[in-house]
């Protein structure tokens, strides 16, 4: 036998000790629940996502209820809003009486421990299907507004703080909207309430599943406009550094697994929280291999998952939150 000094295989020899020198682990309290809701109250399956929910407002509570007894400390809304409710002015995004703050207000009554993150964005009550306001400029092209955008989202965020919002987590990639939604809380009191910038959201093909689950999807055009161009990185370091200086409480990279390098890069340049978000494409590739056989289910999930922890994410936003936290459990 080789007398080799060096024997890393030693540190693989057993469970008990790959379990020792482990560098990275899963925790159901790393884990953000994406939920969907309407204002039906029946539970209806996603076709886009099979697997997930739509759930009624009853169903949500249940759906929440379950994620915390799992040891999943928060959520974020997704609402689908009925069609005659949807405007090119997104009024109904900061309607005190609207489905999401009275989602919320029934959440915080019922599980007032549960850390409540709402998608703040125009893309659910656009008619257009765009995060931001629609025009056509001189020469008849589509123009997403940014500074017109951002004062409808400080409204938008204001009214998910007054319903009892824990954090805000603005996903329209609009410049200059974390500053103006911090002033717009801490002027109206709300000096506690977090905002979580989508900080590095690309213009990913990852998301059609997740349009499908809200019927949010652009009627013309594209986002790349707004959102960043899947090929950049450093871009991302620019919008976070504009991010912190603005008053951003956690960042976010999305998608996820195909961004893992910059989930590394966002990581290593801030001291902040990151949050990485296993979106619907992802989900829907595991869900289809899995489903067909293909793959071990609980290995590739948790496996996808501890790659997006090692990469530096803190938080992980996924739809098979609530079936790790069981794993991790035991049951």
């Amino acid at each position: 036998m080789r007398n080799l000094i060096e024997r890393p295989r030693r540190n693989r020899r057993s469970e008990g000790v790959r379990e020792l020198v482990r560098e990275n682990r899963l925790h159901a309290s790393d884990l953000i629940l994406p939920v969907f809701f309407h204002e039906d109250d029946e539970d209806t399956p996603i076709a886009s996502m099979p697997g997930c929910t739509r759930w009624s407002l009853s169903g949500l509570i249940k759906e929440a209820r379950e994620a915390f007894e799992l040891g999943i400390r928060g959520i974020v809304l997704f609402p689908k809003i009925e069609e005659q409710l949807k405007s090119p002015d997104c009024a109904e995004c900061y309607a005190q009486d609207g489905l999401v703050p009275r989602a919320i207000r029934m959440l915080k009554e019922e599980l007032p421990e549960l850390l409540v993150f709402t998608d703040v964005a125009l893309d659910p009550y656009n008619t257009d299907g765009h995060d931001g306001l629609v025009v056509r400029n001189g020469q008849g092209q589509l123009e997403i507004l940014n500074d017109e955008t951002v004062a409808i989202l400080q409204k938008q965020a204001l009214c998910h703080a007054r319903a009892g919002a824990d954090v805000v987590a603005p996903s329209d990639m609009m410049d200059g909207r974390i500053e103006a939604i911090r002033e717009t809380l801490d002027q109206d009191g709300h000096h506690s309430v977090g905002i979580c910038s989508y900080t590095a959201k690309y213009a990913s093909a990852f998301y059609g599943p997740f349009r499908g689950a809200l019927d949010s999807a652009p009627k013309e055009g594209d986002k790349k406009t707004y959102q960043m161009d899947p090929g950049n990185i450093r871009e991302a370091l620019r919008e976070l550094a504009l991010d912190e200086a603005e008053g951003a409480d956690m960042v976010m990279v999305k998608p996820a697994g195909p961004y893992l390098d910059v989930i590394k890069a966002v990581r290593e340049s801030t001291t902040l929280p990151v949050a990485a978000y296993q979106v619907s494409g992802e989900y829907l590739m595991i869900q289809a291999a899995t489903e067909g056989g293909w793959l071990d289910r609980k290995a590739i999930v948790q496996e996808s998952l501890l790659g997006i922890k090692r990469a530096g994410a803190d938080i992980i936003l996924t739809y098979f939150a609530k079936e790790v936290a069981a794993w991790l459990r035991g049951s």
